[in-house]
């Protein structure tokens, strides 16, 4: 008896400590899933009473109409091919750039060395895409700009995607790069002294051991990068290249055109827009994970 009511009030403790993430989780997270009906109605306010509980209430019934616009644009091609390649290019260069800086950060002897380079390559992370946005204005400025005289750039699409590709991995890169460096760091160093003492080089080093054991953080991270490749960040699409007509043909993805086009759209189609995202992004992680656990059954998420 003792024993079950000292595990009641450890159950007990535990429990009021994720009671306010809970709660939290509960009221921003789960409770507004009920909006989702929205975009499935003519969502239009009802006075005298015009409260979104009153408006869900009263709006019609209009099944799949709102999301018709996604697919019923001219361009509609353009802006999904663009938001599924870029995105795909970004989770391969990420991760791989990230594995290979968190390896040689691990390799690193001096300690004030690895710390000065782990903190310059996360500092960008912080930095908003607004700045950012000037930091390239800077160079490809047509007036004063470093590189004035290469190309009209904001004019000329040729190169933005390398000019976009670029500024994603420099803001992004420290920050999956520490995360895989924590993984790292967790490795039992015995392994690498048995492997030194058998006459492993630090090649065969990194590939049998160092890769094998970050293998579960590597794939859960693609998983969850997957399950956003519908998403855009707008701050990268918009911002940075500064809104130019003329850099839409590679600049523009589903969330700026939904951006633009928000004159024009009712609250039902940018609701309708959003839960198409999510539920894209949720077959994407359902699929990765299948063929994840196809694959190597202890290394999938679920």
């Amino acid at each position: 008896m003792r024993l079950l009511a000292a595990r009641h009030r450890k159950n007990l403790a535990i429990t009021l400590m994720m009671l306010p993430g809970a709660i939290w989780l509960l009221f921003l997270r789960y409770v507004p899933m009920g909006g989702i009906v929205i975009a499935f109605q003519d969502f239009r306010p009802h006075p005298p009473n015009p409260t979104l509980i009153n408006n869900i209430i009263h709006s019609r019934f209009i099944g799949f109409e709102n999301f018709r616009f996604i697919f019923a644009s001219d361009i509609a091609w353009r802006f999904i091919r663009n938001t599924l390649a870029y995105n795909a290019v970004f989770i391969v260069l990420t991760t791989v750039f990230a594995i290979a800086l968190a390896i040689a950060l691990s390799e690193l002897t001096t300690k004030f060395m690895a710390k000065l380079y782990q903190t310059l390559m996360f500092f960008p992370f912080f930095i908003s895409w607004v700045v950012v946005s000037y930091f390239v204005f800077a160079f490809l400025s047509p007036t004063h700009g470093v590189l004035s005289d290469v190309s009209s750039w904001y004019m000329d699409p040729w190169g933005w995607p390398v000019i976009l590709t670029s500024a994603h991995l420099w803001k992004s890169l420290g920050f999956n790069c520490i995360i895989y460096l924590a993984a790292i760091t967790g490795v039992d160093h015995g392994q690498y002294e048995a492997a030194a003492i058998d006459g492993a080089s630090k090649w065969n080093q990194i590939w049998s051991i160092t890769i094998p054991n970050i293998k579960p953080m590597i794939i859960i991270l693609f998983i969850l990068a997957v399950g956003r490749i519908f998403n855009a960040d707008i701050g990268l699409f918009y911002n940075v290249p500064m809104n130019s007509g003329p850099l839409f043909p590679v600049t523009d993805v589903i969330d700026t055109y939904v951006l633009r086009a928000l004159q024009t759209l009712t609250l039902g189609m940018t609701t309708a827009v959003g839960l198409f995202q999510q539920i894209v992004g949720f077959v994407c992680i359902m699929g990765a994970n299948a063929v994840v656990r196809k694959l190597d059954p202890e290394s999938a998420v679920f």
